[in-house]
């Protein structure tokens, strides 16, 4: 839920992508597992707590819906338990 990809971005059959990742990479296919609040593919670097909680709130504004207190608990807490490789 709320992980999005770039153009061009490939993935392999049976990709597992975590929660709230922002997956860019162009040319090559991307890692079979891409964890929870990842920024880019295979980059190393985590998506700050406080930004993807911001990117979801205006996409949900979309929508005319926004984050519940419940849905934003649940999200930091995956974020504070979600190990980064």
């Amino acid at each position: 839920d709320y992980s999005r990809c770039g153009i061009n971005t490939s993935f392999n059959t049976g990709t597992v992508v975590g929660v709230s990742s922002n997956i860019f990479q162009s040319g090559v296919l991307v890692s079979k597992y891409i964890p929870s609040f990842s920024w880019g593919a295979d980059t190393g670097i985590r998506y700050d707590r406080d930004k993807a909680i911001s990117d979801i709130n205006n996409w949900m504004a979309f929508k005319n819906k926004s984050l519940t207190i419940i849905e934003k608990e649940k999200l930091l807490m995956l974020y504070s338990n979600t190990e980064h490789l």
